[in-house]
């Protein structure tokens, strides 16, 4: 299943293979699909394990939340931005993108792989992330470790190579992890301000 870089609906693809002949040449290959949705259409180019999207030029990703501080949010853009390019490059990113989350927010260590743990065992259910990102966060530090280190698999003796879906499903992560560390405090303190200034207004004190 994959994500249209159009609409960013979900849909599983049905890839029309046609043969790009040139000076005799017919190893690429040039992969096309149609989402179902905004009926738009998302075209691949490939030869052997080389694989690039050439339309569109770029993932349509909504904006980066302002509440995520902007050093983080350049790791991020530039992630997305280099996804049509290159799926290592932009697993890459996303994984130096987590750790920066991790440690802005306390979550310090050796390594991103020991701060991955420190959140996962964290007890304090205020901090705790969801059950979903729980279940998922790892994925970015895998996918970095394939993008950085030549990782064969033991079946195949192939090199493990990130996918262009793997790598769009680290900068989703990266989107729950803004809205858990970022967006969603900054609207609850919005709230209570809100309503500590109406309390004030009514001479009662402020909410605890």
């Amino acid at each position: 299943m994959m994500k249209c870089p159009h609409c960013r609906v979900s849909f599983h693809e049905m890839w029309i293979n046609h043969n790009l002949h040139w000076r005799h040449v017919t190893e690429w290959l040039a992969k096309i699909c149609q989402c179902p949705a905004c009926e738009d259409y998302v075209i691949v180019i490939t030869k052997g394990t080389f694989a690039r999207m050439v339309y569109p030029a770029g993932v349509c990703r909504g904006p980066v939340p302002p509440e995520v501080p902007r050093e983080i949010a350049v790791d991020y853009i530039e992630a997305s931005n280099v996804l049509p390019l290159s799926a290592k490059a932009s697993a890459a990113l996303a994984r130096r993108c987590l750790q920066n989350v991790l440690r802005s927010n306390g979550y310090k260590a050796k390594d991103l792989a020991k701060e991955i743990d420190l959140i996962l065992n964290e007890t304090d259910p205020a901090r705790a992330i969801p059950e979903s990102l729980r279940m998922t966060v790892d994925g970015i530090r895998n996918f970095g470790n394939f993008s950085a280190h030549p990782i064969n698999d033991l079946t195949s003796l192939q090199v493990i190579d990130v996918e262009p879906h793997e790598a769009e499903w680290s900068l989703d992560i990266l989107d729950e992890m803004f809205e858990h560390f970022y967006v969603r405090p900054a609207q609850a303190r919005a709230r209570k301000a809100a309503l500590d200034a109406k309390l004030a207004a009514a001479g009662k004190p402020a909410s605890k």
